[in-house]
């Protein structure tokens, strides 16, 4: 699979588009379902305040290397639970992709459900490119088709496309050249602010499955997998201790294991009961922030 104008997952791209659109960092959602997304909220971060009131316990200076987080998108890192199984089957079933209407699929849902790792899935196992939909334009999508190789294309943030027309041009084109087209947002299609009547056109026909908020049993899961990912070693009464008292949504959890990294690499030591209510006490500031 290759990714233009947008790089998720840089071990994924084989073309770097000269424009200078695409960046040769790494810009992942983490996940959905572990990754930042795009047009998604960046990680929240721990103030020097919070951290260093438990990081002073008499403890030498450290110093810490920080390393890249690259989340890991692969088929098996995916967390299958009852709120991701209609998408799953219409997006990772073999035959399901002969049965999308128009030969065109919207996969949906809130931030950190796992959407951009499903398109990340479906996108390696078909070969297809993977655009940033923020960062659509014309000529990057003319590039792209000059080059071909493909017979699908995954666009994922859809609805944060900034023209109009660069999506009807690219619907259009993979219509004219018969070819199947998955896209992710985090509102349903019929939710998308649409001036253009062409556009609104094929959005209509346009099928959609969504991806429900993620159940009890997956966020334990999905936080445990990113605790993992990040290389941070939890004790289980504290993991516990915490996600009782989280949120109950995928982004929240997300966003606790990339505060918790942080954490953990400014105070130099393990993850304490002490320094993991420090960090809930940060999210949670951030969350009623938001609201």
């Amino acid at each position: 699979m290759k990714r233009i104008v947008g790089t998720k997952t840089a071990s994924h791209a084989r073309k770097q588009v000269k424009s200078g659109s695409l960046p040769s960092s790494d810009e992942a959602l983490g996940a959905d379902l572990g990754t930042r997304q795009d047009g998604n909220a960046p990680e929240a971060k721990v103030s020097d305040a919070s951290v260093g009131a438990v990081a002073e316990q008499g403890r030498a200076e450290q110093i810490a290397l920080p390393f890249a987080y690259r989340p890991r998108f692969g088929r098996s890192d995916f967390v299958a639970a009852p709120s991701n199984a209609a998408a799953r089957a219409w997006v990772l079933d073999a035959e399901a992709l002969w049965r999308w209407p128009e030969g065109r699929m919207v996969l949906w849902g809130e931030s950190g459900t796992g959407k951009t790792h499903l398109l990340s899935v479906w996108a390696a196992r078909h070969g297809a490119p993977v655009i940033e939909g923020s960062r659509l334009n014309a000529h990057d999508v003319a590039d792209l088709f000059s080059e071909g190789g493909f017979r699908a294309l995954a666009l994922d943030n859809a609805d944060h496309v900034r023209d109009e027309h660069d999506l009807l041009h690219l619907i259009n084109l993979v219509r004219e050249q018969r070819m199947t087209l998955l896209m992710a947002a985090r509102s349903a299609p019929s939710r998308w602010p649409i001036g253009l009547p062409d556009l609104a056109s094929r959005v209509r026909a346009t099928a959609s499955v969504p991806i429900a908020q993620a159940e009890e049993e997956l966020l334990r899961r999905l936080f445990l997998r990113l605790l993992a990912e990040r290389q941070i070693v939890v004790a289980q009464p504290v993991t516990d201790w915490l996600l009782r008292r989280l949120p109950r949504n995928a982004r929240a959890i997300r966003d606790m294991a990339a505060l918790l990294d942080q954490a953990a690499l400014a105070a130099g030591g393990k993850v304490t009961r002490a320094l993991a209510g420090t960090v809930l006490e940060t999210l949670l500031a951030q969350e009623a922030e938001h609201e």
